[in-house]
């Protein structure tokens, strides 16, 4: 990976704002916000030491996030539980995620991205340490509760990081450099932390991730900055805090202005439609769908959905590359993952006898890989329509758009293969597999209608 060469250190001299365009137009009412110096983000090593820091709390949350996935049949065991209460787990996990992105993005904007990832840490190690020792479902439950509430402040407040310290132009490809190293722990949970599992036990191996968070706090506390020296230098009374110069809105003011910008709105629907299948289909769906319809060995299943996330990584830094580059690729990669993901799985589904070949599990593999990374896109619309001061409120409200559609989906899944299967069946079929996995085109044609309606408005606005 190419890591953009250090700049020339800028002058110890704190910059001059820049005059603001056209005549004086006379004092501004007593009222009225001041607006703030414009300043340009310095990139260079310092942002990427800055970004590096922050990212290392993200990659944590994705190893507790997804540490349950490949602990299911021993969580089922531990607490006595079926497939039913189990996959709970990851729905209220995922639930959790969704209704704080807004409280988060707020958190963002008032206090600062660096406090967020502290308190993010703090909860990501509670619940994960609390699950560690829990014996009986409710206290797992609400542990899980509790994790998912850390990982929610980590993904925004590693953009807000990106938007402060990178130029404009380079935030793309940040974006999607911070989802491929996610995606990075995503790796650690099926490698490693699948084998500690079967070598030291439960109890040592959630515990000793719960003590990562300790070295993480530290890393953040000591050495992460909201902003460059300069940026603090000139606004100290803003500086760590993520704040804008001027009068704060009001919660509900701030929410509401990031909802009528059309960008932010496009943004929530590009989520929500690109993220949902590979985001199912990893979190819960996959291995049962592979091992129970398709006939395939636990192991083979696993080495199957470790290739979703290199696929996953590999379309991440091809697009963060696009879209670095022109702008005007983040339609055309949208709408080309939608309409092959949905030609993908239609293809899949409609296979004789519910069993087609490898090579074709192996391709919808390969192309729900690229979900998460155009899912990301949204983002980027949000990010270009909305000013610093609210980034993170409107990125927030996006990031909802994805986990929305995971469980609306995961929740359909579920609903049609009990509705599709006898009683007392143990599994399910893979026709009930078939007919439940076409749920997915109900949020998949939502989705794509919004995403068609506001990329006229934007257009039209921007024109």
């Amino acid at each position: 990976m190419t890591v953009e060469p250090a700049r020339p250190a800028p002058s110890p001299s704190v910059p001059a704002p820049r005059p603001a365009a056209g005549p004086p137009a006379g004092p501004a009412p007593a009222s009225a916000p001041v607006p703030g110096p414009v300043f340009e983000p310095p990139g260079g090593r310092a942002a990427w030491l800055a970004w590096s820091v922050g990212v290392s709390v993200y990659i944590l949350a994705v190893i507790h996030r997804t540490s349950l996935g490949v602990a299911g049949l021993d969580a089922a065991d531990r607490f006595g539980i079926g497939a039913s209460a189990l996959s709970t787990f990851s729905i209220l996990q995922v639930l959790v995620y969704a209704a704080m992105q807004i409280p988060v993005g707020l958190l963002v904007d008032r206090f600062g991205p660096r406090r967020v990832l502290l308190l993010g840490v703090l909860l990501l190690s509670a619940g994960q340490l609390a699950f560690a020792f829990s014996s009986s479902f409710g206290p797992a439950l609400a542990s899980r509760a509790v994790l998912g509430c850390g990982d929610a402040m980590t993904f925004i407040s590693v953009l807000r990081i990106a938007a402060r310290w990178f130029p404009a132009a380079r935030n793309p490809f940040v974006a999607q450099l911070t989802g491929l190293a996610g995606m990075g722990g995503n790796l650690v949970t099926t490698v490693v932390l699948a084998q500690a599992l079967h070598s030291e036990g439960w109890t040592p191996t959630f515990t000793a991730i719960a003590l990562l968070g300790v070295a993480v706090f530290a890393l953040v506390a000591l050495f992460l900055k909201d902003t460059p020296p300069q940026e603090a230098a000139a606004l100290p009374g803003e500086a760590g805090r993520g704040g804008a110069t001027g009068a704060r809105p009001k919660v509900g003011q701030q929410v509401l202005a990031c909802w009528r910008e059309p960008g932010t709105r496009l943004g929530l629907w590009i989520h929500f439609t690109t993220q949902f299948p590979g985001n199912a289909f990893g979190l819960l769906w996959g291995l049962p769908y592979l091992v129970q319809a398709q006939g395939m060995s636990r192991a083979g299943a696993g080495g199957l959905l470790t290739l979703l996330v290199l696929s996953n990584m590999s379309f991440g830094f091809l697009f963060g590359r696009l879209l670095s580059a022109s702008a005007r690729a983040r339609m055309p990669i949208v709408l080309t993952v939608v309409v092959t993901t949905a030609l993908g799985w239609a293809l899949v589904l409609a296979w004789p006898g519910g069993h087609p070949p490898t090579w074709l599990l192996v391709g919808i593999i390969l192309v729900m890989g690229s979900n998460g990374p155009a899912s990301l896109v949204g983002l980027d619309y949000a990010r270009a329509r909305n000013p610093a001061e609210r980034l993170g409120t409107a990125s927030g409200i996006v990031n909802m758009g994805g986990f929305i559609g995971t469980m609306i989906t995961l929740f359909g899944i579920g609903v049609l293969l009990d509705a599709l299967s006898p009683d007392g069946a143990v599994g399910y079929s893979a026709d009930a597999f078939r007919w439940a996995f076409c749920w997915q085109y109900v949020p998949l044609a939502v989705g794509t209608a919004m995403i068609l309606r506001l990329r006229r408005k934007v257009a039209a606005q921007a024109g």
